[in-house]
C-alpha cells in the first residue's frame, strides 16, 4: 500500500479533530504475543501485574532495551488517526498498540492523570511520552511520523498515548470509552 501524502494526512485532520471527548467506543483490541506478533482479539483481561493478559508488554520492555515500566502497560491510540495512516482497518494493528479507542487522546482532553473506564477496567493517562519509532514509519511511512511529530501531532497524540491500569477488569470490541 501506498503511504500518505503530506496533503492527504492534512485532509483528514478535520475527522481526528471531531472524535468524541467524553464517551466513545474502543474499536479494536490487538495482544503482542512477541516481538512484531499481531493478534486481534475480540475480548481482553488487563491486569494490574501483566498488563494486557498475553501481551509481551512486561517481557519485551520498551525501545532501546529498557525495563517495562507500569507507565506504559497499555498504549491507547485514536483509531481515526491510525486510520488514516493505515488507510485500511486490517492494517490498524501493525501500529503496535493493544487499544484503538474513538475518542479524543488529546493532551488537552486526555491530561496525564486523567482516567478512562473502558469495559471493566480502568486506565490512567501517564506522563510517558509515546512517540512514533522506525518500525511505524516502515509501515506507515515517513511523512506520517512526520506529521505525529508536529507541534499540533504531538498536542493531539496523533501517535497515541501510554497508561496503567488502576482496575483491572475486561474489555472487547465495542465497549464504551468513558472519560471520569
Amino acid at each position: 500500500m501506498a503511504h500518505r501524502t503530506p496533503e492527504e494526512l492534512e485532509a483528514g485532520l478535520g475527522r481526528i479533530l471531531a472524535a468524541p471527548k467524553v464517551v466513545g467506543a474502543l474499536e479494536l483490541v490487538v495482544r503482542r504475543p512477541a516481538v512484531d506478533g499481531r493478534e486481534v482479539v475480540d475480548r481482553a483481561e488487563l491486569d494490574l501485574e501483566h498488563g494486557l493478559v498475553g501481551d509481551d508488554w512486561e517481557r519485551r520492555g520498551r525501545s532501546g532495551g529498557r525495563p517495562a515500566s507500569t507507565e506504559a502497560q497499555i498504549t491507547v491510540t485514536s483509531a481515526r488517526a491510525i486510520d488514516l495512516v493505515a488507510g485500511t482497518r486490517d492494517r490498524w494493528a501493525l501500529a503496535g498498540d493493544q487499544l484503538y479507542v474513538d475518542f479524543d487522546v488529546s493532551q488537552e482532553n486526555l491530561p496525564a492523570g486523567t482516567r478512562l473506564a473502558v469495559g471493566t477496567a480502568v486506565l490512567e493517562v501517564s506522563e510517558a511520552p509515546h512517540t512514533g519509532c522506525k518500525k511505524f514509519a516502515a509501515r506507515f511511512g515517513l511523512e506520517a511520523i512526520r506529521f505525529f511529530s508536529t507541534d499540533e501531532g504531538l498536542a493531539l497524540n496523533l501517535r497515541g498515548i501510554n497508561t496503567r491500569i488502576v482496575e483491572p477488569g475486561a474489555v472487547r470490541a465495542g465497549d464504551a470509552v468513558r472519560k471520569l
